[in-house]
């Protein structure tokens, strides 16, 4: 577990291959934006970078650990943890809540993490899991029915859900945002970002980690666009007026 910042708490998943220098500085950007932010290393080497070689070497591991869950319907065990790891940061840090923000194979994490009271800003990056091979699992959002129940209930009573993909990211596909869209109506704000062949920012048709590894952080691209939403997203359910 690494922290640092002072402020409202966010708790940042990183994705895979693990806790690389991209999501280290995305993490930088927040202690910067005045949070504390914990980034807890889930697998991987912290630091290392997010090269092919990298991911060929944990995901094998990741997926046949118990604490991850592959199904449409089923929360990985972990959820548990990053739950009890938001009520002890925001028992650290105070203030209103804590934001929870997973990304690729840890995006709906952060979903799952929203049953937890405390978390008030869930933020879903490239949601990977559950692993889209059937219809079924492109569509699921990886948590149990009743704690997607849970979740459902406290968007009916005011919480807010922020998605964001590629348009043609085939790991995180349009299917899973239609359904967090009809079970979370309005509460749910997704983010499609332009990668079909010929579109106008030249973003590649693999793009797939929006905040890190095809963040562009140039004014008026598409990616800085959505990380500009994100710390509005947050700096609204954390720092209220």
């Amino acid at each position: 577990m690494y922290r640092a910042g002072s402020g409202p708490a966010v708790v940042v998943i990183h994705e895979v291959p693990g806790l690389h220098p991209g999501v280290i500085a995305f993490g930088q950007r927040l202690v910067d934006a005045g949070y504390r932010v914990y980034l807890p290393s889930l697998f991987g080497r912290p630091g290392a970078p997010p090269t092919g070689g990298e991911t060929l070497r944990v995901l094998p591991r990741v997926c046949v650990s118990r604490e991850f869950t592959l199904l449409a319907d089923r929360t990985s065990p972990v959820a548990s943890w990053l739950r009890a790891l938001a009520a002890q940061a925001h028992d650290e840090c105070g203030g209103p809540g804590v934001g929870a923000i997973g990304m690729c194979f840890t995006g709906g994490f952060a979903l799952a993490m929203a049953v937890e009271p405390a978390v008030l800003a869930p933020v879903l990056s490239q949601p990977g899991l559950p692993a889209p091979m059937t219809a079924r699992s492109r569509a699921g959002a990886g948590l149990d029915p009743a704690d997607l129940a849970v979740v459902r209930q406290r968007a009916h009573a005011g919480l807010c859900v922020l998605g964001l993909r590629f348009s043609a990211d085939r790991g995180s596909p349009p299917e899973r945002f239609a359904t967090l869209r009809r079970e979370h109506g309005d509460a749910f704000e997704g983010i499609e970002i332009d990668s079909s062949p010929g579109n106008p920012h030249g973003i590649r048709r693999t793009a797939h980690s929006v905040l890190t590894v095809d963040l562009v952080d140039e004014p008026g691209h598409p990616t800085r666009a959505a990380l500009d939403r994100v710390m509005a997203f947050l700096a609204q359910r954390l720092r209220p007026a």
